[in-house]
């Protein structure tokens, strides 16, 4: 198995940014798709990006994209989230998860097996 931290969340002003870490320990960390998932009070977990094994597919779901950046650094085991713009509805916890699945990531989380216990992220208006 493989133990994900994430951490870098806190709280900042709407237009403000963070960047968020997810650090992986145990297994091979090329052979893990990674992907960021948050989840609001009251609301489903929301698929947020994905990155794939080699790192050279990302996808991001349509609130995020153009404002946040996922990336990997194979020399450290750890996926990045910069997140930019921050609006207040980007207020959740944030989790990062793993599988060893090939192809392209999934956007569900059921297909995940590897979770961190989450950083939370407050964007204040």
């Amino acid at each position: 198995q493989v133990q994900l931290v994430e951490s870098g969340g806190g709280l900042v002003q709407a237009g403000g940014s963070l960047r968020l870490s997810c650090a992986a320990a145990g297994g091979t960390f090329s052979r893990y798709t990674m992907v960021w998932f948050r989840q609001a009070p009251g609301k489903e977990r929301e698929f947020v990006a994905a990155i794939s094994r080699s790192g050279d597919v990302t996808s991001y779901s349509d609130s995020v994209k153009g404002r946040f950046t996922n990336y990997r650094d194979y020399a450290k085991n750890t996926m990045y989230l910069q997140m930019n713009s921050l609006k207040p509805e980007d207020t959740a916890v944030y989790f990062c998860a793993a599988n060893r699945r090939v192809g392209a990531p999934s956007s569900e989380a059921s297909d995940y097996e590897y979770w961190g216990q989450g950083t939370q992220v407050t964007v204040s208006a």
